[in-house]
């Protein structure tokens, strides 16, 4: 066992149910660095998992018509679910917690207590915004537009009974944290918090809820529930046996040496994290480290958006291994990078069909075709070397330090590029060389054309080795392609040039990655979006048809009209009904109430057209009179009932007739 440690985190993801593409790139990129590290030598603790409480994940199993339990046991262990996406992108995280787990329920109910008895927890009242789907509460000065800064949703006003941590009590030490130590990284990310939360006055945090029930219980308040984001934080020491009797490793792996985590929760992990380990007496974790999004014409991927890109449809296609690599080699780590089909094609295309694939396969067919299939020994050293020798040599001999550099950065997408440049020198390599000239007198070249396969067999090994991490299962069948024994793999290996035997016996073998055809994939995947689309529209029940028939001439009684709402209000002691002024053409506003309110909220309907039937006999609803009826749309989904205004384009003007 090492002595060398390392302990990696994931956030624990909210489990969605629709997962895509940029769920799977913050946890590619984790595991890559998990890999590297126990190449290295280390002793490797990876841990993810899902944060499954809250009153968004409460709404939705109600909305489907399951206990909150179920919703999350389906999510994370169903089909497609959580753990089903790892296992398909090659995760090799060493635990998997879920703040469900009982062990960490106790874990966090006696955190909570012991910041409540040291003075740091503190009763009170909250009153302000929140946003459900963010699990983030916010002052009116933070808000963007009146909307969350994080998510861009709409908020809500929350007034209830709450504890509240005395982040405030914190803020300078925070502060001195951020600004003056690596703990965040990248750096624009230590302003960014400093200068939008920090300086303006850090408040303290309101961290239980009363408003609903799917939570970690307050123990010693009932009625009370843990708020998320103390319950979901701590997860990186439960997960180690903090407080709780399932593990026991503490001692060995806290604490972490880094969080990654995606920007849009950094405020939680760089602020408020730190902030309640210092209220706790712990050691802090010695870096979080902030990546970017990856963006869809140019906005954030968001099932609401309806613009998620599925990544068992590309792996299926593609291979996990091409998609792992794409992810980390086209985006650089701390930014937000734009993501298109075409671009992940021309990357598998360029960098592993035409470089690393053609190098594998052209050097194996050319031992093949020359030697037989095995080199013929005492290739190494050449007494002549020429330039174009030693400048591969060199190149391929300092490459595992300047991949260390970039590694130990946290910036995979700069060690990859170390390693596609000696990819590159050796592609060149072959053309200086040129082999197939050589071969055509084995009696004065055959040595060193025999030194030039080796130097290239090599140099592919260097490179098989440090891209392990990127793409394991494919760099296991370089290995066995190139002749590679399991020695000739380890982390010391990538830095000693002459490890591969100069008796190795390459076999070329399937090309390790197929060029993809553009034009034709690019087509088969937008008909398996489509398709998908397609598979995932929820089951509509509609009301059933009337059978009675109604005549020509009656039906022609009804006054069909194009009406402009030009005020909406709720009616007063009435949770169903709005109450609407309407433009129906005549010069005279025309009031109609609707028992809607349970799908509409009256600012939403403003200015809109809709079509009213206006020959109706008057009738009184609340004791107001309505004069006519809007239509609508009727149908039920999942058990819910929906409904839908019928609203016509706004160039009709008010007053015309529908025939």
């Amino acid at each position: 066992m090492s002595d060398k440690k390392f302990y990696i985190t994931t956030p624990i993801y909210y489990p969605s149910d629709k997962l895509h593409i940029g769920h799977a790139y913050c946890t590619v990129a984790t595991d890559s660095i998990a890999r590297y590290k126990r190449l290295q030598g280390y002793d490797v603790m990876f841990l993810t998992g899902t944060d499954e409480h809250g009153q968004k994940i409460e709404s939705k199993a109600s909305a489907a018509g399951v206990t909150p339990q179920q919703f999350v046991d389906n999510i994370v262990d169903g089909p497609r679910g959580v753990k089903d996406l790892w296992k398909l992108m090659n995760i090799s995280n060493d635990r998997f917690i879920r703040t469900t787990d009982d062990y960490h329920v106790e874990s966090i109910q006696k955190i909570f207590k012991k910041m409540y008895e040291n003075g740091d927890i503190y009763k009170g009242s909250y009153k302000g915004k929140y946003c459900k789907d963010c699990e983030a509460f916010w002052t009116e000065t933070q808000l963007v537009d009146g909307k969350c800064p994080d998510c861009g949703r709409e908020v809500m006003d929350a007034e209830e009974e709450a504890y509240f941590f005395r982040l405030s009590k914190y803020a300078d030490r925070v502060q001195d944290l951020l600004e003056n130590t690596d703990f965040l990284e990248p750096r624009s990310r230590v302003n960014e918090m400093v200068n939008n939360f920090i300086k303006p006055g850090l408040e303290d945090l309101c961290v239980s809820r009363t408003s609903f029930s799917w939570g970690v219980p307050v123990d010693f308040d009932p009625g009370h529930v843990v708020y998320v984001w103390v319950d979901a934080l701590f997860n990186y020491m439960t997960a180690l046996g903090f407080l709780n009797g399932k593990y026991d490793d503490v001692d060995k792996f806290w604490p972490a040496d880094v969080h990654i985590v995606g920007k849009e929760i950094v405020r939680f992990h760089s602020i408020i994290w730190p902030a309640m380990l210092m209220s706790m007496g712990l050691p802090l974790p010695k870096k979080v480290f902030g990546h970017g999004w990856l963006l869809l014409d140019g906005g954030k991927m968001s099932k609401s958006k309806g613009n998620v890109v599925d990544p068992y449809i590309l792996a299926e296609k593609f291979g996990v291994d091409a998609l792992r690599f794409f992810l980390m080699r086209t985006f650089p780590f701390g930014s937000d990078g734009n993501f298109s089909n075409e671009l992940l094609i021309q990357t598998i295309n360029v960098d592993l069909a035409n470089d690393l694939g053609n190098l594998v396969s052209r050097t194996t067919a050319m031992v093949g075709k020359y030697f037989g299939g095995k080199l013929p020994g005492a290739c190494r050293e050449w007494a002549a070397p020429e330039a174009c020798d030693t400048e591969l040599t060199e190149m391929a001999k300092g490459l595992r330090d300047r991949y260390q550099a970039a590694m130990d950065a946290y910036a995979p997408h700069k060690a990859l590029d170390e390693v596609f440049k000696l990819i590159a020198r050796a592609n060149k390599y072959i053309d200086e060389t040129m082999p197939w000239a050589l071969a055509k007198d084995m009696d004065a070249n055959g040595k060193r054309l025999a030194h030039v396969m080796y130097n290239l067999l090599e140099t592919t090994r260097i490179c098989g080795v440090l891209l392990t991490p990127f793409m394991p299962e494919s760099m296991d069948k370089l290995f066995a392609q190139i002749g590679a024994c399991p020695c000739c793999r380890s982390w010391d290996s990538a830095a000693r040039w002459g490890t591969l035997s100069d008796e190795a016996e390459p076999t070329k073998g399937e090309n390790l990655f197929p060029r993809v055809d553009t034009e034709k994939a690019l087509a088969e995947l937008e008909a398996a979006a489509e398709a998908a689309k397609k598979a995932a529209l929820p089951p509509l029940e509609i009301e059933p048809y009337t059978e009675e028939k109604v005549d020509f001439d009656t039906f022609c009684k009804s006054d069909f009209r194009a009406v402009k709402v030009k005020a909406c209000e709720a009616v007063k002691k009435s949770d169903k009904l709005l109450k609407f002024t309407l433009d129906d053409g005549t010069g005279t506003d025309r009031q109609i109430l609707s028992g809607i309110h349970k799908f509409y909220e009256p600012e939403q309907l403003v200015g809109k057209t809709l079509v009213a039937i206006v020959n109706l006999p008057p009738r009184k609803m609340m004791g107001q009179e309505s004069c006519g009826m809007l239509l609508s749309a009727v149908h039920t989904e999942k058990g819910e009932e929906k409904l839908n205004l019928i609203m016509v384009d706004d160039a009709i003007p008010a007053g015309a007739k529908l025939c």
